[in-house]
């Protein structure tokens, strides 16, 4: 046993070796934990334990504090000893820096151990380009579905009575490394659960491979020790690795000190090192850390390094398999995208960092997406006033806290195809209020998303007369149109939280005229403010219910406005009608009144009231006439669609002012 000692430096550090002299040339690559308490306390080493996202945890080693107050690296004391036994090399380095001596031991897939092969640290050919093109999720190429037929059979294994006989049964069917790691990795995902019972019971936790097999249940160590021996057993490099993660339970913006909190694995296949989790890829634990529910994530399967290290941090930068590589700080104020963010192939979203301030009361977010997508978010602990629009390639998101403090925005997405998928969080921020938008006030009945957009276009409403999502007005009217590409039958009402009449009432101060395949809309408002114009469609042929579309926001800031309601339009109201006047629904009293309507198909017309007053078919298609509202309180045009029918039909009602 020998002490070397460097006195006179500040920074001495003392190594105490036992050097075996053996006649035989030996190569052995040692890990030291230097593990010192700060000022006079004991240096000693402890167990530590720390949950991960997915509940997931890992035993450490407990990190000191070096004479300096600085936290003590892992460092690496690789030793050489001569052929005749009578020298030898120590080489100490900082445990994230590349050794010489590590490349001069390393020959072929891996070096010598004892005598067992050990696998090479990764090196530049496994570094890859960071950032990258996000298209690409995995880090090496392959299609899913060659996997098909394996990953049946791997889920179809049961468990066997030793690991080696279980590596045999699932590499039976398999040719390469690749589909070795494969059927490896299903068969864990669909037969080791995350043991929640035993998080809390850590210190009686074996995370044996045997154990682990035999119980059928671990923790994250256990998870990742596991795919390590059955990967060994079949003959294909794997290593154990331990850092941060960013999963069950992770804050936004905390920063990670003290034991590592998670376990995965890194393979080498073809020629380069490849990253994987178990344990993420096997299912996930419930908000109350009470529940883990088998949901298997494709995602954690080789995902490329560029994307692993968005909540992956390995104790040893080399780990992370990028150039360049991200620093703890990077890693603990990037943003944090969610599996499903990179699966359901949305690019980027804005702001790019985690925690957002308003200005003014608002606060703006934009998601960009591959193809088109559908949204929505949730903004907990305050009210919101929000306004969503959606892209062919994402969303805008405008956002209005009515209340001051730090709240979390939830961000949902779905693919377009598919009525039966459900949203899935992509994104989460966390907002900081420091002042509320006293002006921002949407209807409560304003949906989102709002304004047409590729899903409207989908739905048959093509070629919309206001692309936009907002119709301004500032005499309290408007109108506009879609062409129909189906055969739809549509219906709209105008909501506002200052309107407390009925369903009908406010329905009639919409104008609808329908010409063929072209659906108009004309609106009075009743009074200044925000409205939700809401348009519902069916086809013509279901006899159910009509179905929600889509909505616009109508801005009206005239207090002056205060337009009356259409008239009452009958089932007899036929498609291709048009009324031109009187629009008000309301009539004065004593007074003459012109009425000019585009109807067809009718034999006679006319105005019905005190005294019935008939209506002539003009030479440019027009029925045209006038009445008298002395003495009426109500007044109503009457067709007869047959001149042998004696039957008159109701079409429209007004009202004549008391």
């Amino acid at each position: 046993m020998g002490t070397m000692e460097f006195q006179k430096d500040s920074s001495a550090v003392a190594l105490e070796m036992l050097l075996i002299v053996q006649p035989e040339k030996r190569k052995i690559v040692q890990r030291l934990q230097i593990d010192t308490q700060t000022e006079s306390h004991t240096s000693h080493q402890c167990q530590g334990f720390q949950g991960d996202g997915n509940g997931n945890n890992k035993r450490e080693q407990c990190r000191g504090k070096d004479l300096h107050g600085c936290a003590a690296q892992m460092q690496q004391v690789i030793t050489s000893c001569s052929a005749q036994g009578t020298h030898v090399t120590v080489e100490v380095h900082a445990r994230n820096s590349t050794p010489q001596l590590f490349k001069k031991l390393s020959f072929g897939k891996g070096f010598q151990e004892n005598g067992k092969r050990r696998p090479r640290p990764p090196g530049l050919k496994d570094q890859h380009v960071y950032p990258w093109d996000k298209s690409c999720l995995k880090s090496m190429p392959f299609d899913l579905k060659q996997f098909e037929k394996l990953d049946a059979y791997a889920k179809k294994v049961t468990a066997k009575s030793s690991v080696e006989e279980l590596v045999k049964t699932l590499v039976r069917v398999a040719r390469t490394d690749l589909e070795k790691v494969r059927a490896i990795w299903t068969w864990i995902c669909h037969h080791i659960e995350y043991d929640i019972v035993g998080f809390f019971n850590k210190d009686q936790q074996s995370f044996k491979p045997k154990d682990v097999l035999q119980n059928g249940k671990s923790i994250c160590e256990g998870y990742a020790g596991l795919f390590e021996q059955m990967c060994s057993i079949a003959g294909v490099q794997c290593m154990n690795l331990s850092g941060y993660s960013k999963g069950h339970g992770y804050k936004t913006g905390q920063t990670f000190t003290g034991e590592y909190d998670h376990a995965w694995n890194a393979v080498y296949l073809d020629g380069r090192w490849h990253l994987v989790d178990s344990t993420w890829g096997s299912g996930s634990i419930d908000d109350c850390f009470s529940k883990f529910t088998f949901r298997y994530n494709e995602f954690y399967f080789l995902t490329h390094p560029a994307l692993f290290i968005n909540n992956h941090f390995p104790d040893n930068s080399n780990w992370q398999l990028l150039k360049p590589t991200v620093t703890l700080k990077q890693f603990e104020s990037n943003m944090l995208y969610k599996s499903d963010f990179y699966k359901m192939g949305l690019l980027a979203a804005h702001p790019e960092t985690p925690i957002i301030r308003t200005v003014n009361g608002k606060v703006a977010v934009e998601v960009e997406s591959r193809s088109p997508m559908l949204f929505m978010c949730e903004l907990k602990g305050a009210k919101e006033y929000s306004f969503m629009t959606l892209k062919r390639s994402g969303m805008n998101l405008e956002l209005y806290p009515q209340k001051t403090g730090s709240h979390q925005l939830q961000i949902y997405a779905k693919p377009s195809t598919g009525s039966d998928e459900v949203y899935n969080c992509v994104l989460e921020y966390t907002i900081e209020c420091s002042a509320v938008d006293g002006n921002a006030c949407f209807p409560k009945e304003l949906h989102q998303p709002v304004g047409p957009s590729w899903f409207t276009e989908r739905q048959g409403f093509l070629k919309p007369s206001h692309k936009g999502p907002i119709i301004h007005t500032n005499d309290g009217r408007c109108d506009f149109s879609f062409i129909l590409s189906k055969d739809l039958s549509v219906l709209a009402s105008l909501h506002s939280d200052n309107i407390s009449s009925s369903e009908d009432t406010r329905r009639r101060h919409i104008l609808q005229v329908c010409q063929g395949n072209q659906v108009a809309f004309k609106i009075h408002l009743p009074h200044a403010g925000n409205f939700a114009f809401k348009i519902f469609a069916k086809k013509k042929s279901d006899p159910g219910n009509y179905n929600y579309v889509f909505n616009y926001l109508i801005c009206c800031p005239n207090t002056e406005v205060k337009w009356p309601v259409f008239p009452q339009n009958y089932s007899k109201w036929a498609e291709g009608y048009e009324l031109l006047e009187p629009l008000a629904g309301l009539l004065p009293a004593k007074r003459n009144v012109k009425f000019k309507l585009k109807l067809h198909s009718i034999a006679k017309a006319f105005v019905q009231c005190e005294k019935t007053y008939p209506l002539s078919l003009s030479k440019d298609g027009y029925w045209e006439g006038s009445c008298s509202t002395s003495g009426c309180s109500e007044v109503f045009v009457m067709v007869l669609e047959n001149a042998n029918h004696k039957f008159y039909s109701h079409i429209l009602k007004y009202e004549v002012e008391p």
